[in-house]
């Protein structure tokens, strides 16, 4: 089914669009490889480059996988962005609130499962969060990634990477950074500790307890913006 000619932008979304339609009906199924750029810019009458901008957004929607020298496979069928619109447009309190729920049992779990590796990729992660500053939003990412990798739950693991980055989103659009608070340096130690130390409850206080500052200050906000 060819497309119609349009501006490049509105070319890749079409295309987006279509191979988004094909995976939810069922065309290919999970673990299947899908037909090569030349293929796919053949059936749908657009270019090469804009089949593989598609894909690239599809890959990164986590819809399909690229492998190196092996081609394009389906990695699932079941379409995240009705959740990202979701969550997107969800109160700046609603986020907070699931990741209270989502870190705080991250947590717990990561004190009983927490292996050597992990104690060493959470203190790393803590030493770059000092070293970059308490409003590096990468580093206090990639200090929470270090905590929710020790569940050793590959689940766990892909649902908070797929929240993560939009959550972010949301609070930087609602409230903006410099509205934030600092990250609490002293409060990530001491989850770091309760995880090395194997206390699933005090891991899970420690998580709750920072984001209660962040929780405080949207209510604040929210309610000064009413």
């Amino acid at each position: 089914m060819a497309l119609k000619a349009a501006g490049r932008t509105s070319l890749v979304d079409s295309v987006v669009e279509q191979l988004r339609t094909q995976l939810a009906d069922g065309e290919w199924a999970v673990g299947d490889r899908i037909p090569t750029e030349h293929e796919l810019a053949q059936q749908l009458g657009v270019g090469r480059n804009t089949v593989r901008e598609a894909v690239r957004v599809l890959v990164h929607a986590g819809l399909l996988e690229s492998r190196q020298g092996n081609g394009t496979f389906v990695r699932s069928t079941a379409d995240p962005s009705a959740v990202l619109r979701g969550v997107r447009h969800a109160g700046a309190a609603d986020v907070l609130e699931l990741r209270v729920a989502l870190e705080a049992e991250a947590a717990r779990l990561a004190a009983t499962r927490r292996d050597t590796h992990d104690l060493l990729r959470l203190r790393a992660a803590l030493t770059g969060l000092r070293e970059e500053g308490d409003r590096d939003a990468d580093a206090d990412l990639a200090f929470h990634l270090a905590v929710v990798g020790a569940t050793h739950n590959a689940a766990f693991v892909e649902v908070y990477r797929f929240f993560s980055a939009q959550v972010h989103e949301v609070l930087v659009e609602a409230l903006g950074d410099r509205e934030m608070p600092p990250v609490d340096i002293d409060a990530h130690e001491a989850l770091v500790a309760a995880v090395e130390a194997g206390d699933p409850e005090a891991a899970e206080r420690q998580a709750r307890e920072l984001l209660r500052v962040p929780m405080e200050t949207v209510a604040a906000l929210t309610e000064q913006k009413r």
